[in-house]
């Protein structure tokens, strides 16, 4: 047996000792190691998506934000075009509202008695309906028109003539003023005149005539086909408070 030498180390007793590679070897093994490192991230890198591939639900996301954006851009034109036929309305509602004010038919007197009708009276025609009512009580337009007379007219004594739109003329006779002036125009409702009694009348009184194509015409069933009733002292509400409002 192999006598050990006291300056042999402790740490190789019992052991048998490895013979340790040159250094050389110890590089190839590194350079072979990053080699193959190398290698493996080529190919790792190889399975990974390109940058510049966009990916298919990106794209139907940004597809469907477009639409939606044109949708809203429509919408906002509809409203636009919306407001803009709502203005037309309305400007057509306030002609429309105009000329309703235009075909408003009132009576003439707000209390009276009435005394005589249209017809064959004394062997001659009386042209027109009596209203009579206290002298200098105001009396109103019937209807809107311009006044083509107004002054003393003969045995009507103080007249007023107011023609309509469509050529109808209303003639207000025996009054004791009157307020309005040729070429004037009036409204349904409007004040014009005073009842009275000058020219060839016998008593304080509102003559009233209507005439059509230049004739006259019964004033009755005239104006009732237009919401006023003469004899039951009647007109339309809607017509009052039109006129009111106007």
């Amino acid at each position: 047996m192999r006598q050990r030498l006291s300056s042999e180390p402790d740490r190789y007793r019992g052991r048998r000792r490895v013979p340790t590679p040159p250094r050389s070897r110890y590089a190839v093994v590194t350079t072979a190691a990053f080699i193959g490192a190398g290698v493996v991230a080529i190919g790792a890198a190889s399975n990974l998506p390109d940058q510049k591939a966009v990916n298919p639900d990106v794209l139907q996301g940004l597809e469907s934000a477009h639409v939606a954006a044109d949708a809203l851009n429509a919408r906002d034109s509809h409203n636009a075009a919306s407001r803009g036929e709502d203005r037309s309305a309305v400007s057509k509602t306030k002609v429309s509202a105009d000329e309703a004010a235009n075909d408003i038919w009132l009576l003439p007197l707000d209390d009276y008695t009435f005394t005589s009708p249209y017809g064959i009276r004394w062997g001659k025609l009386h042209a027109g309906v009596d209203l009579a009512a206290p002298e200098g009580m105001p009396y109103k337009a019937v209807h809107a028109g311009q006044v083509t007379q107004a002054g003393y007219y003969g045995g009507y004594g103080y007249t007023i003539t107011v023609k309509n739109q469509d050529g109808t003329e209303v003639i207000y006779a025996h009054s004791r003023r009157v307020l309005v002036h040729v070429g004037d125009q009036v409204k349904a409702g409007q004040v014009i005149g005073e009842v009275g009694n000058t020219g060839a009348s016998y008593g304080t009184h509102l003559h009233l005539e209507v005439h059509v194509n230049g004739q006259p015409c019964d004033p009755i069933p005239y104006l009732r086909d237009r919401g006023v009733d003469i004899k039951l002292q009647v007109e339309s509400v809607y017509a009052g408070m039109a006129a009111a409002a106007s």
